[in-house]
């Protein structure tokens, strides 16, 4: 198994650990599924968003966990490649550093 897919395994046991011992934090995330459901903006689009704000913010948890749902959605490298473009437009150099991460983490899931 790969290395993302190992972190991502990892992320998912201790989310739910923790939410076992803090029900109230389920509340987020009963509001972040409604809010990628699909109405104006399909699944697909709405992850593409939420990678690059990741990247930017350099949250790395949750660059592993939108670029899953990306690859799910059908994302294809291009697309992730310029969504990190724009990442780093936005957050500067320190963002390149972490669009490198997703950029390698994209293609361990889609095996490019």
């Amino acid at each position: 198994m790969g290395e993302t897919k190992e972190r991502l395994e990892e992320l998912d046991v201790y989310l739910k650990d923790l939410l076992s011992r803090a029900p109230e934090l389920q509340i987020f995330g009963e509001y972040s599924e409604k809010a990628r459901e699909s109405r104006v903006l399909n699944k697909k689009f709405k992850e593409l968003i939420a990678l690059g704000i990741s990247i930017a913010i350099r949250c790395e948890p949750c660059i592993l966990r939108h670029l899953n749902e990306v690859v799910k959605s059908g994302a294809n490298i291009d697309e992730i490649v310029e969504v990190i473009k724009i990442a780093v437009v936005m957050g500067g150099g320190p963002s390149l550093a972490y669009g490198v991460k997703a950029y390698k983490a994209a293609k361990e899931l889609i095996r490019v």
